[in-house]
């Protein structure tokens, strides 16, 4: 692929997916007339590891295999003209970097713990930067595996070695986010990728508290009786938990970065960002007056015990993307709900609120009619720019961004990206 840079602004000349059609209607026309008047929009994809899931296709490919594949999803997204990727780094309390905290991931080798010969994290950052792209690194904070045998982890894994910070529940292995330790823990864990390389943001996706399985109990009562004085209920002392889960993190982050303007070397890491990308339901109007227009069967306050609202009212994030992957008009949890009551949640704080997209549902004979038309997610962001406070869009994910199964990706670029545009600053 050439590239031309400007002002260090990475533009790809040519690339695997030029081919893009053009509008296809007045609307789509005045949508991309409206696009060229904005000069900064976050266009992101997720690039999960988690079971192989985008990247490596496969466990155990020769290294040379795994970065010509990691090298591909860089430029596609460049191709599709998206500005920044989030690379799932951390998917089952593991590392894709040489971590002193965590083994190697099992995603990369087959075996979890086994050096893979490289550095995918250094790689991914350095080859994202030199294309133009932010990457931003994405960390599961509290899921070990997917599975509930111990055995099975490396002997040295921390969950090995500390089995009181194990829970299990749903069919999988977590670490209790009720212990101090292990706060302290999963946040060194992910801390160390951001002393150790030039990401532009730590991300996190909607797993905190597990999502809730009929019949199944979270055993968390010993840490609860340990932890949970002068809380008026169980659920408030999980939120707080989480809470301050967020609140340190974030003031690591700004310590770091105030640490390393600091130290001035000449060669300053650019600000680390942190970011959440929660499931998109805080509560229900119903269940709460301030929540919004939805039914939805799971919120993320009272099930996953994630006040994401409020971390955005505390500022406690940079920037927030509610996974909105529900179509327009859907009676449970309306797109065109959603999005303007998350406009409203980030009105007057400074946090970006970008939207997360599921392209993954474009053509997916399972999902409703609505995702069968390569239009859909189109018409997503012609709604967003209704919303002045929405600056930009993710796409789950990075395979689905590549083999865009009934074109619904190439039309949101025809329609709404018509030239490169750097991320909002």
């Amino acid at each position: 692929m050439g590239y031309i840079t400007r002002r260090g602004f990475t533009i790809a000349a040519a690339g695997a997916l030029s081919a893009l059609p053009a509008a296809g209607s007045s609307a789509s026309a005045a949508s991309a007339s409206a696009a060229r008047g904005r000069t900064r929009q976050f266009r992101g994809m997720w690039l999960a590891t988690v079971a192989n899931r985008d990247w490596p296709s496969a466990p155990g490919l020769p290294a040379a295999d795994q970065r010509a594949e990691l090298l591909a999803f860089l430029d596609a997204a460049l191709a599709r003209r998206l500005n920044a990727v989030v690379f799932q780094v951390r998917p089952t309390a593991d590392a894709l970097w040489p971590s002193p905290y965590e083994p190697w991931s099992e995603y990369l080798t087959g075996t979890q713990g086994m050096d893979p010969g490289w550095d995918p994290l250094g790689f991914a950052v350095r080859e994202a930067h030199r294309r133009g792209l932010e990457l931003h690194a994405w960390f599961n904070p509290y899921r070990i595996a997917n599975h509930t045998d111990p055995s099975r982890l490396i002997s040295t894994h921390p969950a090995r070695l500390h089995p009181e910070w194990v829970v299990p529940y749903g069919g999988k292995l977590y670490y209790n986010p009720g212990l101090p330790e292990v706060r302290r823990f999963v946040q060194d864990a992910m801390l160390d990728a951001v002393a150790r390389y030039d990401i532009d943001a730590v991300h996190w996706d909607d797993y905190f508290y597990p999502y809730p399985v009929a019949g199944q109990v979270f055993d968390d009562d010993e840490a609860y009786a340990r932890h949970g004085a002068g809380f008026p209920d169980r659920a408030a002392w999980r939120r707080e938990n989480i809470d301050l889960l967020v609140r340190e993190t974030a003031d690591r982050i700004r310590e770091r970065g105030a640490a390393g303007s600091a130290r001035g070397s000449g060669a300053a890491k650019r600000p680390v960002r942190f970011g959440v990308s929660p499931f998109a339901v805080w509560r229900n109007r119903a269940t709460d007056p301030a929540g919004s227009d939805t039914r939805a069967g799971v919120q993320t306050y009272d099930n996953l015990h994630a006040d994401t609202r409020k971390w955005v009212k505390e500022g406690w994030i940079d920037y927030i993307v509610p996974q909105v992957y529900w179509n327009i008009g859907f009676a449970a949890a309306d797109y065109a709900k959603l999005v303007p009551w998350w406009s409203e949640v980030v009105k007057g704080t400074g946090v970006h609120l970008y939207i997360g997209e599921a392209l993954y549902k474009a053509g997916d004979p399972a999902q409703p009619a609505a995702w069968q038309d390569p239009a859909e997610l189109s018409r997503h962001l012609a709604f967003d720019r209704r919303y002045p406070q929405v600056r930009g869009n993710v796409y789950f994910s990075a395979k689905e961004v590549v083999e865009d199964r009934i074109g619904a990706m190439a039309r949101v670029v025809a329609d709404h990206y018509p030239r490169p545009v750097r991320p909002p600053g």
